[in-house]
């Protein structure tokens, strides 16, 4: 009952500061929720843990802006945290923005600046996907600038490591250590060039103190009329033993039939042949998953609401006894999601 408490107060709080901000050019309140009945097999075997209605996603989302400079994002997850998480291991995003001609400054929580579509997706419209992405922590703290140029952006952040409370097993003892204040380094250019849209980064990721592993992230976006392919390309390399076999590739291929209906096909592989360094796809990982689904989208120029249908099917081996996409892994998911506006102008 305290914890509903605090969570109400919360959203009247919010409501309350958006109300009162009458000179903001622009207010966008709202809470999104998604729901799914899904079904998992896993060598043909029931997976009850993951089978069955699942509430997947209830989010709280607040934007504005301040006044022509200064610009706000919050985004809040409102699951259940474990005993032992931060209030703000459930927040994905709470910054601030200033800016100046073509220059941005970002402060706060934000997404790590990793290139990619699949990576770049929100959990509430992902459905089915690598395991590369099951297993980045991609919401850190950190620092941003982005200048603009035209249809260009180029971005330097400086975040918290995705890795930094991974846990890692010291021997010969035996106990477990994590290290917080260790930090990830970020550069991302973003594009569009009419048929074809890109975000590419170079990032080093500390995942233990004064030691770094090297993304390589290539994402295209290719627009043909109705038609769009997502095709990216990850590399991920031990900068004390540099080699190019842990990468995953991602396709993503979708046809928007009309303005209701979205159809779509996704393949992703992931690798990792021999990189210690690399804690998202684990050595000794070949893993193949292919999939298809669609969108329904019911009002006429609203995404307020959406029905979706997914199926997905993997097969290889996994490195991570834990990881989330397993060999003769099939998995069904039907849902709807809807977006409930608080306040918006």
């Amino acid at each position: 009952m305290k914890k509903l408490t605090t969570w109400l107060l919360g959203v009247a709080s919010l409501c309350t500061l958006a109300t009162t901000a009458q000179e903001n050019p622009k207010v966008d309140l709202r809470i999104e929720a998604r729901g799914d009945l899904q079904n998992e097999l896993i060598d043909g075997n029931v997976y009850a843990e993951n089978t069955g209605f699942r509430g997947k996603q209830l989010n709280l989302r607040l934007n504005g802006n301040i006044n022509d400079s200064w610009s706000y994002a919050y985004r809040q997850r409102m699951g259940k945290p474990n005993a032992d998480a931060s209030y703000f291991d459930a927040v994905d995003h709470i910054n601030l923005t200033y800016t100046t001609g073509a220059w941005a400054f970002t402060g706060g929580k934000q997404t790590v600046a990793v290139g990619g579509y699949e990576y770049d997706r929100a959990p509430i419209d992902f459905y089915f996907g690598s395991e590369y992405w099951y297993n980045m922590a991609c919401y850190q703290w950190g620092v941003g600038a982005t200048y603009t140029m035209g249809n260009d952006a180029l971005k330097l952040q400086l975040t918290q490591s995705p890795f930094r409370n991974q846990e890692q097993i010291e021997f010969p003892y035996g106990f477990v250590t994590t290290y917080p204040d260790i930090f990830s380094y970020n550069l991302m250019w973003s594009g569009s060039h009419g048929w074809i849209d890109i975000l590419h980064s170079v990032n080093m990721v500390e995942y233990q103190p004064g030691k770094y592993v090297n993304f390589i992230a290539l994402g295209h976006q290719f627009n043909m009329g109705d038609f769009h392919l997502q095709l990216d390309w990850m590399n991920r390399a031990d900068m004390e033993n540099f080699n190019f076999w842990d990468f995953s590739v991602m396709a993503d291929l979708s046809w928007a039939a009309n303005d209701k209906i979205n159809v779509f096909g996704k393949f992703s592989y992931d690798e990792n042949g021999s990189n210690d360094a690399d804690y998202c796809v684990l050595p000794g990982t070949e893993l193949t998953r292919v999939g298809a689904g669609f969108e329904y989208f019911p009002i006429e120029g609203s995404r307020d609401i959406r029905f979706h249908g997914g199926y997905s099917y993997a097969w290889g081996t996994n490195g991570n006894p834990g990881g989330t996409v397993c060999d003769a892994q099939s998995f069904l998911t039907l849902g709807v999601t809807w977006k409930m506006s608080i306040l918006k102008r």
